[in-house]
């Protein structure tokens, strides 16, 4: 077994000396200074800036509503439901991704501190739709065995992760060759691009739609924070993936990057099809067609930032989207409280 990536260097290093990744003991990944990689601490410094908890949220009226005859219809209920229980573990999946496979194989240490931040964050949202569960009165084991018993959520989770198996398995000298580089960087598109910039959106759109009728708010207050830190999480994964292009471009050949295409349009197949499970019938001014739409359209946007050409050409069907993720300072929808972010105007989603 090759030896532990901990181990402290014998020399002062300087900012040329650090990589992203395979740095091989000689610079040690135990020091922070100097910063070669500013965007990753800034995206560290965004995520404390953006700090919030989910018990700070009244669900007073949730409950209320939820417990009321008159305010859902079955339709509505069902795809809330649908909605929470994808949730409910997905973001579990992504921390155990973050933590047993990513941070295992990213030495540097900038990185290496938001990906702490970044894990902190999956727990929160993790205990965020345990409270929502729990504060709803939800049947916790229909709620969180939805991945495995819900075919649309389960396919949905089993493409996201289907690489994170092999980094598991990894060696760091496997990071060394290309193939083991292209592993790596596939589990971080099914990470950071599919899962936290593809998969989320659909609930992201369909539960802050309930927001806007003044339906669910403490439920979507929690939401509209996951969707900030979320915006961030794939910025920062996206600058990842191409930092390591950049520092091997070998592993960016055609037939690599004819993979990753595929991968992402199988991708937005899945959202498609536990969008039409979820959304059976029109709601709230939603169908299955407009949101179907809007997938396309953040496919689009996340084949761009990856250098890629676009695959459908669709226009963004809910421009109220970017104001909720954009906005520095708003008073929110549901008029709970005033919510101040401080560097969400710059955020790209």
């Amino acid at each position: 077994m090759s030896e532990p990536t901990f181990r402290m260097s014998q020399q002062r290093i300087t900012v040329d000396d650090k990589k992203i990744i395979n740095n091989d003991r000689t610079v040690d990944c135990n020091q922070l200074v100097p910063i070669k990689y500013r965007w990753a601490w800034n995206f560290y410094l965004d995520g404390c800036a953006n700090h919030w908890m989910p018990t700070e949220v009244s669900m007073q009226r949730d409950i209320e509503q939820w417990k009321a005859t008159n305010i859902f219809s079955a339709d509505e209920r069902h795809v809330i439901k649908r909605v929470l229980g994808f949730f409910a573990t997905a973001e579990t999946l992504v921390g155990n991704n973050l933590v047993l496979a990513v941070y295992r194989c990213v030495d540097n240490p900038e990185c290496r501190q938001y990906l702490l931040r970044q894990a902190f964050e999956e727990a929160i949202h993790v205990h965020a739709f345990q409270y929502i569960v729990q504060s709803l009165g939800l049947d916790e084991g229909e709620m969180f065995n939805m991945y495995r018993e819900v075919e649309a959520i389960y396919e949905k989770d089993s493409h996201a992760m289907s690489c994170t198996s092999s980094v598991l398995e990894m060696n760091p000298d496997d990071l060394k060759t290309k193939e083991g580089l292209q592993t790596f960087i596939k589990n971080l598109v099914g990470l950071y691009v599919i899962t936290e910039g593809i998969f989320f959106y659909g609930g992201f759109v369909t539960m802050l739609s309930f927001g806007r009728h003044n339906h669910m708010p403490g439920t979507c207050e929690q939401i509209q924070y996951i969707l900030r830190d979320e915006s961030i999480h794939m910025n920062f994964g996206i600058e990842l993936i191409n930092a390591i292009v950049d520092e091997n471009p070998q592993v960016w050949e055609e037939a690599f990057k004819a993979d990753i295409t595929e991968f992402i349009k199988s991708a937005v197949s899945l959202e498609q099809a536990y969008i039409a499970e979820c959304l059976p019938n029109g709601i709230l001014g939603l169908n299955q067609q407009l949101i179907q739409e809007y997938i396309q359209y953040l496919a689009d946007r996340r084949y761009e930032r990856l250098r890629l050409p676009k695959m459908y050409g669709s226009s963004n069907p809910f421009p109220w989207m970017s104001e909720v993720i954009d906005l520095k300072k708003e008073k929110n929808f549901f008029e709970s409280r005033v919510t101040e972010y401080q560097t969400g105007g710059a955020l790209e989603w």
